[in-house]
């Protein structure tokens, strides 16, 4: 019989070192930690005016969103999407690939390709572009291309972790019982390993895609300006001087719509669809 992990009673969860109080304490500063800092943000985005020493706006407008929209803010957010998306759905099973490979692999093998897969991240992200940049021109990939696959690289540490950690605590006990009962390999990896590693799956293709819709470096240089994307657009309206609602207003479309793809996986996972 395969031994399966239980979940903890309400009782022995209560009863842990820094029970449910502390867990909602923990978690109320965390969210006062991320949510503070976006207050002035987000009050910028509707000051009409706003001088110190006022601690708040005298005035509130919309103009800054108008302003948005007719600087191009909905074509930067569709590329933005379509950019990390393409990451996302791209890397995702890259580094569920490379994850598998360097668990199969003997140790001295596995510990070199893990090191090869995981250099993005030690190599500074303006020498990788400005390398491979040159290459990428001589072999004449359209901009949209290149852009595409250098960020899928630079997200590859990440999914790779990501799969590596899941894979550590995964037995293959569960789909060799599978076969025992007369699943075939596809039928016991769609029906075993693929549902238990939801969880490590969902939390790859977001990291991806975040990779792929927070990127400046990559889209500016390898892009030349063909791919306009939200943090292009930022960084345009940021350089400029007066601009202060129309920068608080591209910021916050930034970050919300990745907070709002994290609280939904979230709410997913609380009411048992991802496990």
């Amino acid at each position: 019989m395969i031994p399966l992990l239980q979940r903890p009673s309400p009782s022995m969860r209560t009863s842990m070192p820094g029970g449910g109080a502390g867990r909602v304490l923990i978690g109320l500063l965390l969210v006062l930690w991320f949510t503070l800092p976006m207050v002035p943000v987000a009050l910028w985005a509707v000051a009409g005016r706003w001088h110190a020493p006022a601690i708040l706006p005298q005035t509130y407008s919309w103009e800054g969103w108008s302003a948005a929209a007719s600087s191009g803010l909905f074509p930067a957010l569709l590329a933005s999407a379509l950019l990390g998306a393409g990451v996302a759905v791209l890397a995702t099973p890259l580094g569920f690939l490379a994850a598998v490979s360097i668990r199969r692999l003997p140790r001295r093998y596995a510990r070199p390709v893990e090191g090869i897969l995981l250099a993005p991240l030690a190599i500074p992200p303006f020498a990788l572009v400005m390398g491979m940049n040159v290459v990428l021109l001589r072999a004449h990939v359209p901009a949209a291309g290149g852009v595409l696959l250098l960020l899928v690289v630079t997200a590859l540490p990440y999914t790779v972790f990501m799969f590596r950690s899941a894979l550590a605590g995964y037995d293959d006990r569960f789909e060799e019982a599978a076969r025992s009962l007369g699943a075939s390999k596809a039928q016991s990896i769609r029906h075993v390993r693929l549902p238990l590693l939801t969880a490590a799956t969902s939390r790859a293709a977001f990291l991806a895609f975040l990779v792929g819709w927070g990127d400046y470096i990559v889209t500016l240089i390898v892009g030349g300006g063909q791919l306009r994307t939200l943090p292009m657009t930022l960084a345009s309206a940021a350089s400029a001087t007066g601009n202060e609602q129309l920068t608080a207003v591209l910021s916050l479309t930034v970050v919300l719509p990745p907070l709002a793809l994290l609280t939904a996986l979230l709410l997913t996972r609380r009411h048992g669809r991802i496990r």
